[in-house]
């Protein structure tokens, strides 16, 4: 049953699609037609349409005449429609591909019964209806492939879902959009001052795509502006809510410890990143070389490390992912940052590849903020900041529909697994790499900490990184010019 609020949606929908003055590519008007594979066709011709238009959605309208778009109501009932002894939704379910989530609504208008048929936009490829696509055209339906500059318009548009054009929030009005999003918040980062009065307010927000108009003067909170500006994500669906950061601390070295501390960060991603960081850094033991905890002592990890890898969990996330959002948890010897949804970039490749991200819209504006890099050199500052430390080389992980980060407190070079010792290895060349010049020996000994009368040892971590195909000589006819790493 759906709510007075969403009635009241409806009903000024139907209205502004009404005062068109005819039907266009997105609204078509019937009284009691019913014909089950025109319905087909119109969900496959008004998808396509909106896709080219650049629009979410189409609609089709039973119990509005067409001739002067009165409400006359309607005896169509597609709850209780069948055919060939199916129920009609599940039928042309069976019939569309790519799937599209049309939906009817039953619309008690105070004029009349009418129904409303919600065709989002073409998602992936041309919505076909039985294997064939169809366009619309102002009132008509021809084959896609009849109007083959249309059918390269459709190709043009079509493009992955981009969550951060979803609606969190339909049909708010003024005063609720600024219950719900912290516009001073947004102004600030900016470094911008407040602007006089509520609708210059909205006006900015609309520019950088937070709300968008809905019908009848209303306002539709998008995903984006939600995720980022949120007063309590939990005004929002359940699974906006559930992209909530969470931490978690534990007071040994897995899982199983006991927790000892567990909150959720329910303001959105920017109006509350530094009081998450201040959070985590506080939390943080400080710790001496030999790891004993000690006051005044440098940080357990370095405050600009989980800094970085915290905003890229929270931009790099797949969105799409259901009922999970970023985690961060602190073990007693290391902290673990992970993120929904595999990498796009192999995690030996996060240092010096260009960044690549599912959300645009989120990355871009939280470098606006300030809160994250311009131009993708995260990675690279938070192992710098491990080898300014001498601590053990960041870790990162592809894991099944997840990515991880793991930052490790301080261990001395003698207490570093084989892999860590490589792992460290690559780092650093790729650093020397990128910064033009070459690791040998001696930068590798001073990043780990390691003695010059030791030097046999760092030239054994040179020799199995090399093994393992992570580094190779700059030069193979002069074995003292250096190493670079293996892509280089």
């Amino acid at each position: 049953m759906s709510s007075p609020h969403q009635d009241e949606r409806r009903i000024a929908l139907i209205d502004e699609l009404r005062a068109q003055a005819a039907e266009t590519s997105l609204a078509e008007f019937k009284e009691n037609y019913d014909d089950p594979a025109m319905i087909g066709k119109l969900i496959s011709a008004v998808s396509n349409a909106a896709r080219i238009a650049g629009m979410d959605s189409g609609y089709v309208v039973w119990g509005v005449r067409d001739a002067d778009h009165a409400v006359v109501g309607t005896t169509f009932d597609p709850a209780t429609a069948r055919h060939k002894r199916q129920p009609l939704e599940f039928w042309l379910n069976q019939r569309l591909r790519p799937g599209v989530a049309f939906s009817f609504q039953e619309v008690e208008h105070p004029r009349g019964r009418v129904v409303l048929l919600e065709v989002p936009a073409a998602p992936t490829a041309p919505v076909e209806f039985e294997r064939t696509a169809y366009d619309r055209i102002g009132s008509a339906t021809p084959r896609l492939a009849d109007n083959p500059d249309r059918q390269r318009a459709l190709w043009d548009e079509l493009r992955p879902y981009a969550w951060e054009t979803g609606v969190a929030q339909p049909f708010a009005n003024e005063d609720a959009v600024l219950a719900e999003l912290d516009a001073e918040s947004y102004f600030k980062l900016l470094r911008l001052p407040a602007p006089d009065g509520v609708k210059r307010t909205l006006s900015a927000l609309e520019q950088d795509r937070l709300i968008s108009p809905d019908v009848g003067g209303k306002w539709n909170i998008s995903n984006l502006g939600a995720i980022l500006l949120a007063r309590d994500l939990r005004d929002f669906e359940p699974n906006l809510a559930r992209k909530a950061i969470r931490f978690v601390a534990y007071d040994g070295d897995d899982r199983t410890a006991t927790v000892t501390h567990r909150e959720d960060f329910l303001r959105g991603y920017a109006n509350g990143f530094e009081d998450l960081n201040a959070h985590v850094n506080i939390l943080l033991p400080a710790r001496e070389d030999g790891g004993a905890p000690i006051r005044d002592a440098r940080a357990f990890v370095p405050p600009v490390a989980v800094r970085e890898v915290v905003a890229n969990a929270l931009i790099h996330q797949d969105m799409t992912v259901g009922g999970a959002g970023p985690t961060i948890e602190l073990f007693r010897n290391r902290l673990e940052i992970t993120n929904p949804g595999t990498p796009l970039v192999a995690p030996e490749r996060f240092i010096d590849f260009p960044p690549r991200s599912r959300n645009e819209a989120l990355a871009s504006l939280m470098r606006r903020f300030g809160l994250c890099e311009e131009m993708g050199t995260g990675v690279d500052k938070v192992i710098a900041a491990a080898e300014q430390g001498r601590l053990p080389p960041p870790e990162f992980q592809a894991e099944e529909n997840a990515t991880r980060t793991i930052l490790f407190g301080p261990r001395r070079f003698a207490e570093m697994t084989a892999e860590e010792r490589q792992r460290a290895c690559y780092q650093h060349t790729v650093l020397r790499f990128l910064g033009g010049s070459r690791m040998r020996n001696a930068t590798l000994r001073e990043r780990l900490g390691v003695e010059e009368h030791n030097s046999a040892q760092i030239s054994g971590v040179i020799r199995h990184a090399l093994d393992a195909d992570l580094i190779r000589p700059a030069d193979r006819a002069r074995p003292r010019s250096g190493y670079v790493p293996f892509w280089a």
